[in-house]
Formats: structure tokens, sequence, C-alpha cells
């Protein structure tokens, strides 16, 4: 049987889902886009499967997650895109359908993610942020968050920074950028982080000490002894889900200034 191979972007509101990966009995991205997916097909046999970039955790949003999938049937990427957003629940939409060729791998190809954490600065929870921002309602210096976050800028081994869980055959990562904005009408500091790749509650756990060095909570250049500890217990915090997004994933060629892809011995 002759298959189509799609790389599929989408954006979902991670707030109603137990996270990307499907898990029996449970509410998740790919057990649901695996639904749709099957019920475009026809229910086919086997069933098509749907291959993911990477989990994100219950409460983690994202802008643009990717997929592949293997479709029997040779339809236009513009019958996918519509077929399946006319199918899938309002917290989820299909944001791009590309046909590629089917050596492509929606994870084993990405060279990069880049992540958005938004933290709300208000004393307390605002209710109509509340699941789309973390919280910090301590005093805070912009000037030494953005100073710290530049600590997390290449090789690192990132032990003291992965929560126990983690399935990685190691905890090096490279990051390329990172830095923090303040936008004042908001009330909020964004956090960007992009690197070859995160491990478990990694980029939640660089916000825990970032704003605790920002409030004097550490001290500063924490982060780079942290690196020497490796202890997961030294670095303490880990922010809520709500407040982080994946914002992109890339893949060979779309930044040739950081090409290369996670080592195997990594992933």
């Amino acid at each position: 049987m002759i298959t189509i191979r799609y790389k599929v972007t989408l954006a979902y509101d991670g707030t109603l889902f137990s996270g990307f990966e499907r898990q029996p009995n449970q509410r998740t991205i790919e057990g649901v886009l695996t639904q749709k997916v099957n019920l475009m097909a026809k229910k086919p046999k086997p069933p098509i499967v749907v291959y993911g970039s990477g989990r994100t955790d219950a409460g983690v949003h994202a802008l643009g997650q990717v997929v592949h999938f293997d479709f029997p049937f040779d339809l236009p990427t513009q019958a996918i895109y519509r077929g399946l957003n006319s199918l899938l629940p309002l917290d989820m939409e299909i944001k791009k359908v590309e046909i590629v060729p089917d050596t492509f791998h929606a994870r084993y190809d990405v060279s990069g993610k880049r992540y958005v954490y938004r933290l709300d600065l208000g004393e307390f929870r605002d209710p109509f942020k509340r699941n789309y921002t973390g919280n910090w309602r301590f005093p805070i210096d912009i000037n030494k968050v953005q100073s710290a976050m530049t600590d997390f800028i290449g090789e690192h081994d990132f032990t003291s920074f992965v929560a126990s869980g983690s399935t990685a055959r190691s905890n090096f990562r490279t990051i390329y950028e990172a830095n923090a904005t303040f936008d004042k009408a908001a009330n909020e500091i964004q956090l960007v982080f992009y690197g070859n790749g995160f491990l478990y509650n990694m980029v939640r756990i660089m916000v825990g000490v970032v704003v605790e060095i920002g409030s004097g909570m550490r001290p500063e250049g924490d982060i780079r002894r942290l690196y020497k500890v490796r202890d997961r217990n030294q670095a303490r915090r880990t922010m809520p889900a709500s407040g982080l997004y994946l914002k992109r994933v890339y893949y060979e060629g779309d930044d040739p200034e950081h090409p290369t892809k996670l080592p195997k011995h990594q992933r």
C-alpha cells in the first residue's frame, strides 16, 4: 500500500490535556490527534501512528508542535489541513501541513527547539491568566534575571536542571539563546530558551532558578555553581506548567547558524 508522509505543525492549549503522550484513559494531544487522523482515513488497519517531535507535560501549551504520520491516501495538503481542523476540538488547531520524504522523522530529525515562559508578576493570580502564565509575587530585578540568563548559553551538563523520571542518556545540552524581556503593559516577564534539546522539566527548573536570582534568593552566578554540583535538589523549584509554551521546532535548513541535531547518545 502506498502512503504519503505528512508533516503537521499544530498549536494547542494544554490546560485540559494530560500532556502530549498518549496514556490510557487520559485526554492527551497524541491520543486526540491519532483518533482524528484515523477517522479521516476511515479507520484503516493497521491504524495510523502519529509521531511527535517530543512530549509536552500536562498543562504545557504549544504554538508550533510538529508531528508526522503516513496517510493511506494521496490528498492535497489543504485537504488534510481543512479536514483535521474540522474534526479537532477547539483547544487544538492545525497551523500548517506539508508533504515530506518518507525518511523524515518528526522526533529524530529535530535540530532545535524554542520555548517561551510567561511569568505574571501580580501579587495574586489573575483569574484570566492563571492557565496561561506562571506567577511570581515577589519583588524582582529584571536586570539580574537578564544577566543570569546568559549563563545558560553554551554546552553544559544540566543534571541540576532535570527532574526525576528522565530517560535521557546524557544531561549535556547546548543552549543557543536565552533571554528575558519585561512587558510593562501585561506586567509579565517573558523568558525565551532556544537549544538543541531539553530535558524533563528543564525549562521550568531553569526559570525557577533565574527568578530566585532576580529576587535575591540566590547569589548571582549560582547557575555556574549548579553545573558543577550536579544536584537537582539544589535547584529546588519547578515553575508551573501553565506558563510554558513550545514555540517552534527546528529541522535541518530552518536555522543555518545552528544546524546540528542532538547526538543519538544524548536523546
